[in-house]
């Protein structure tokens, strides 16, 4: 019988109002995580997910107080520990992997500087025996040169290395639990799956218990032991992963399985259009790069159109150049050689030197609208100045208009007096897309819009998008790396590879094998409800990817 490592009985955690007002966040909790098991803990945004799991460490982020329940680990109290005895537990006992990794990584030291300073710090290994166990940990994680990666700068390996190094560091001290919040949100598709099956790998061969806080229930079925659904800080159901997966007892649980990351049934046809239409845009011999002559070539010769009223995806890995080309295209940058034509007509390099209409016809929504927003401006502000900039609107009219927009995009009126952390991620991401409305342009680019987002809000933008596009005739360039998201979205599909595009079409066409290897890499990398899909699908990867770098 496996022992009980963590129980969490009845937990519940509150946050205080400006009138010091209680409200409870997370609300009578239980759950107990065995020595080499995985308890996941899914939800939408706002479930309680990563409060409990701080709360595990006997931390609660500011504003919030946990008022009722215990935490034990290994039997003993660690919500009645000092500050002192805490500080021990944490980085030791407990360690924690956050979403972002680049986050957490100090650009100005060594990687090895950094997985070994807490066993060294704390006297518990020598420099030369930390030393040792973190190559030892590199070549476990299947990390490439395990002996020299330390060595380098975080900006000198990729997003997906970066995340197993902070793995890595994380089980340096050999801890009992290991938490794991969001940590392949940020990654594309196919190293996505690598990360997931290091961790796996991980947790296995060192019999370490552990938590994942997901919103995406394709993933948790491949490494997780039970699943704790949660909603609003509240128990919805709990189960082994078999049972949640297969037999889903309450309505929420359904709604999260549908809006997992899979592909869909049925892909969309391909159809033939006589009419000869002029396309709204068309992209001609592409190229573009980064540094002073733009010697860092990041598209080459793409060639792409979009017509009125149509959807076309581009997909591909990180740094295939997909953000590139949505850059190029707005104006954001310019090309070294080539150019983007706009109703027929050729459109100047940047938007610097573009006429108050072109820039209207085509807006960009950005994939993190946290960052894309002013948060000292309120919302009002935000969507009037694209209106009073573009239509030369007066205060009354601008009022007037940004109303009717928040109700476009389904947001109650009297949002327009927040500021936008007062908003939950979805609502933010609705008031992005209302920003690039608000010009009434005729072509959006979405640079990942949904990545950040949690499955069921992802799925409800995807809709908004739909219902917007019908409603006004527009046209979107859908940027992602999600090719579950881009069959369900889109009527033609572009793939990326290292800045070309290697193959396009209808998505039915492209999609459906025989395939591209990278389309047919990509295919393979999204996940499947099952719990014996990731094991399969990382030596599927990596015959694919052999092939491809022997073409």
């Amino acid at each position: 019988m496996a022992k009980s490592l963590l129980t969490v009985k009845n937990l519940s955690v509150c946050v205080k109002d400006k009138q010091d007002n209680q409200h409870k966040i997370v609300d009578n909790i239980s759950f107990v995580v065995n020595s080499g098991e995985v308890i996941a803990l899914i939800g939408e945004s706002g479930s309680g997910k990563t409060t409990i799991s701080l709360s595990c460490m006997g931390y609660a982020r500011p504003g919030c107080f946990i008022t009722d329940g215990e935490v034990r680990l290994d039997e003993e109290s660690v919500l009645t520990k000092s500050l002192k005895e805490l500080q021990t537990l944490r980085g030791k006992e407990i360690t924690y992997v956050a979403q972002s990794a680049a986050a957490s990584f100090n650009g100005a030291m060594t990687i090895n500087a950094q997985v070994t300073e807490i066993p060294i710090i704390t006297k518990a290994m020598t420099k030369e025996e930390a030393k040792n166990k973190a190559e030892k940990l590199y070549k476990e994680l299947e990390l490439p040169n395990p002996d020299t990666i330390g060595l380098r700068y975080p900006h000198q390996v990729s997003g997906g290395q970066l995340q197993r190094l902070m793995a890595a560091m994380a089980m340096i001290s050999d801890p009992k639990l290991l938490i794991l919040d969001e940590p392949t949100t940020a990654l594309d598709v196919t190293t996505q799956i690598e990360v997931l099956h290091s961790f796996k790998k991980l947790i296995k061969n060192n019999n370490t218990a552990a938590i994942y806080v997901t919103h995406d229930l394709s993933l948790v079925a491949q490494v997780a032991d039970h699943i704790l659904v949660l909603k609003d800080g509240v128990h919805i159901e709990y189960g082994t992963t078999n049972q949640i997966i297969n037999n889903p007892q309450e309505d929420y649980t359904k709604a999260l399985i549908e809006a997992a990351h899979i592909m869909p049934d049925e892909l969309s046809s391909s159809y033939l259009n006589t009419s000869k239409k002029t396309s709204l845009i068309d992209v001609q011999d592409i190229t573009a790069g980064y540094g002073k002559q733009q010697e860092m070539i990041a598209v080459k010769n793409v060639n792409l159109s979009v017509e009125p009223g149509e959807t076309v995806g581009i997909i591909g890995e990180s740094g295939s150049g997909k953000t590139t080309l949505g850059r190029i295209i707005s104006g954001l940058m310019a090309p070294k050689t080539g150019c983007v034509m706009l109703n027929g007509k050729p459109l100047k390099g940047d938007i610097a030197h573009r006429s108050r209409d072109e820039l209207r016809d085509i807006q960009f929504a950005f994939q993190m609208a946290d960052v894309a927003l002013n948060p000292r401006q309120k919302i009002e502000k935000i969507l009037g100045r694209p209106m009073q900039f573009y239509k030369k609107l007066s205060k009354k009219e601008t009022r007037y208009e940004v109303e009717k927009l928040l109700g476009r995009v389904e947001l109650p009126t009297e949002f327009s007096n927040r500021y936008p952390t007062e908003l939950s991620g979805g609502q933010r991401q609705r008031v992005n897309l209302a920003r690039a409305l608000a010009a009434e342009p005729k072509l959006i680019i979405c640079d990942e819009i949904t990545s950040a987002l949690d499955t069921i809000v992802a799925q409800q933008i995807l809709d908004l998008l739909q219902s917007l596009q019908e409603e006004l005739g527009l046209s979107y360039l859908f940027i992602t790396h999600n090719i579950a998201t881009v069959a369900q979205i889109s009527k033609k599909i572009a793939v990326m590879r290292e800045g070309k595009i290697i193959e396009q079409g209808f998505v039915e066409d492209v999609l459906t094998p025989p395939c591209h290897e990278y389309t047919q890499l990509l295919l393979n990398s999204v996940p499947e409800m099952r719990t014996d899909w990731l094991d399969k699908a990382v030596i599927e990867r990596r015959q694919l990817l052999a092939e491809l770098n022997r073409l």
